[in-house]
């Protein structure tokens, strides 16, 4: 709010200056720059007004210094209206430059919405819940995506970012999400899946013959839940580890055991798609998000740590625990994000069956103190929304995955 007062500011400066410095001395300088401070955020209503009050502050003020009508005041005089007259000019300019900026992110943004449906909050048993928050600072709208989908195999998701911005992200975004839910449909294993949209970003590169008519490559999460498994199972393709937050608190960072590049760089070399196989207790909830949370910063450029934050803390729903996010983030960074967050969490819930005898073998998981813990072990917590006391101090463990296996 105070930008808005600096016009006024200087009107009445150059007249207080003008009033009491030295004949030699004169405030046009103030009432020149009044109106040219209003342009960029004021209409140009009021940018023509500031110039006219700056106009009748220097008349007033050579009135009251007796020096009407000199060569030296009509100079001044003329220099202020021409000024203001040019600010008028800057001000319709950075007006229609911001009403084509305004077009071309509705059109991304309605684009994106119809590729990007928000999800029932009850598929396949799970509880779930999506967000999309665009950038604030930035001009066009992202390629941050997410998909989730019941399948004839258990529930399917993906959550991914695409290289670039504006309509030709959310081209390939349409892409990447229209060929998981096929795949998702067909193929026996979630790295079947991962394969097929290799396959149909390769196929729209070589459509478009140049790399950089596409976006080239895309980081993603792709996990699956059996049906009737309390387990995850998770292929990661050069994306931020997803987190593993349980029912009493407890989080795990789900960090791959091996490293993968991104969909859509097939032809650096054919990548074995391995599934990492998780816990998945009822109660805990598993959350895939972009590099838009883990990369805020605040005034200082501290990043902001979702793994600290969200350590000790239990969420009665994903929605909870999404809005809790964002609210936080905003606050951050306060409200100047610089990147797209996109945010995808799925519960397994309380009243789910436990997996049958014999669907899987039971491992340890690092819990945020590096402790271990067996499955099915833990101390059930609340699911109230408090927190299970302060968040530990040391940085969680990765998850080690009970089992692997080769996509043949």
């Amino acid at each position: 709010m105070l930008v808005r007062v600096v016009p006024l500011l200087l009107v009445v400066g150059g007249f207080v200056f003008g009033l009491f410095a030295p004949a030699t001395f004169t405030g046009a300088p103030f009432f020149a720059a009044a109106p040219l401070v209003a342009a960029p955020f004021a209409s140009w209503r009021v940018t023509a007004g500031v110039g006219g009050l700056a106009a009748v502050g220097e008349i007033l003020l050579q009135v009251i210094r007796g020096r009407l009508p000199t060569g030296a005041f009509l100079i001044e005089l003329t220099t202020v209206l021409t000024v203001a007259a040019l600010a008028v000019l800057i001000n319709a300019l950075i007006r229609r430059g911001d009403r084509r900026l305004a077009s071309m992110q509705n059109v991304a943004a309605v684009a994106q919405r119809a590729v990007l449906p928000v999800p029932a909050e009850r598929i396949g048993g799970l509880d779930v819940a999506a967000q999309y928050e665009a950038a604030e600072a930035d001009a066009f709208i992202g390629g941050d995506l997410y998909a989730v989908q019941d399948t004839p195999y258990g529930v399917r998701m993906v959550l991914g970012d695409v290289r670039g911005k504006g309509l030709g992200a959310v081209e390939a975004v349409s892409v990447v999400i229209g060929a998981f839910r096929e795949a998702a449909e067909q193929e026996p294993t979630v790295e079947g899946v991962a394969q097929r949209l290799e396959r149909a970003l390769a196929r729209e590169g070589l459509r478009r013959r140049a790399l950089d008519a596409f976006e080239g490559f895309t980081t993603a999460v792709l996990a699956e839940v059996p049906r009737g498994a309390a387990e995850l199972r998770l292929v990661n393709r050069g994306h931020t580890e997803p987190l593993l937050l349980e029912r009493d608190g407890r989080l795990h960072v789900l960090t791959p055991g091996e490293h993968a590049l991104p969909l859509g760089m097939g032809e650096l070399g054919a990548w074995p798609d391995r599934a990492e196989i998780i816990d998945f207790p009822p109660g805990a909830t598993l959350l895939l998000y972009t590099d838009g949370l883990s990369e805020a910063r605040d005034a200082r450029g501290r990043f902001y740590d979702p793994v600290a934050r969200l350590s000790g803390r239990v969420f009665p729903h994903p929605r909870a625990l999404l809005t809790t996010l964002t609210e936080e983030v905003l606050r951050y960074t306060g409200g100047a994000t610089t990147d797209d967050m996109a945010l995808l969490a799925v519960r397994r819930p309380e009243e789910a069956a436990t997996p049958a005898a014999g669907t899987g073998t039971t491992g340890a998981t690092a819990d945020v103190n590096g402790e271990a813990d067996e499955a099915g072990g833990t101390a059930p917590g609340t699911a109230d929304g408090t927190a299970h006391g302060a968040p530990a101090a040391e940085a969680p463990e990765p998850v080690t995955p009970r089992e692997s296996f080769d996509n043949n």
